[in-house]
């Protein structure tokens, strides 16, 4: 393994142990067993290494959560696939807390640096499209009003999810929780039609 991708390895391990805030150029160097210089060399700066390995590992928790909705729901109805994956969710803030910590940080200095922002605002729009395929079976070229309507929503709910997991587990909503709300959402916006 070259140095590039010490790099990222040791900057996932620094996301997760010391969360973005707080990881140095010292810590990714030391995590990857690299020259100090080598992260300039090859990212640029300890930021664009830092992005680089959240936006990573935010697309390989999307696909592991993804894949285990999948494998426990395969094929069923969109009811079981959305709890399967809101099963999923909350299992993970749990199980992926720190990533998730992480995360939260990293949308605080998206208001500073628009590389930051233009990163996660792209990840944003490729897991609308790929939660409106998954869940509901939209394409997102085909039916792209659409897809992004249905796709926005369940980003939205991940994101509140996630932050009221962050703050306060004890009295964060559970898979049943969402789906009483939903449907009563649901029940009331087909009452105004």
């Amino acid at each position: 393994m070259g140095h590039r991708e010490q790099l990222m390895v040791g900057a996932q391990r620094c996301l997760e142990e010391r969360g973005y805030a707080r990881t140095t150029s010292r810590d990714i160097a030391a995590a990857a067993n690299a020259p100090l210089g080598t992260i300039n060399y090859h990212y640029g700066s300890k930021e664009a290494l830092l992005n680089a390995a959240l936006m990573k590992t935010l697309r390989e928790w999307g696909d592991k959560v993804r894949a285990n909705s999948a494998e426990t729901a395969p094929g069923g109805e969109a009811a079981t696939r959305l709890r399967a994956m809101w099963a999923q969710i909350i299992e993970s803030q749990v199980t992926d807390r720190p990533l998730l910590v992480a995360s939260a940080e990293a949308l605080a200095q998206a208001e500073r640096s628009p590389e930051i922002r233009a990163q996660i605002a792209d990840a944003f729009e490729q897991s609308r499209t790929d939660m409106a395929a998954d869940l509901h079976g939209l394409d997102g070229t085909a039916e792209n009003e659409l897809a992004r309507a249905v796709g926005s929503v369940h980003m939205a709910l991940v994101a509140g999810l996630t932050q009221q997991w962050l703050v306060d587990p004890g009295r964060a909503p559970s898979v049943g929780d969402l789906a009483a709300g939903l449907r009563l959402i649901a029940q009331a916006l087909e009452s105004d039609t």
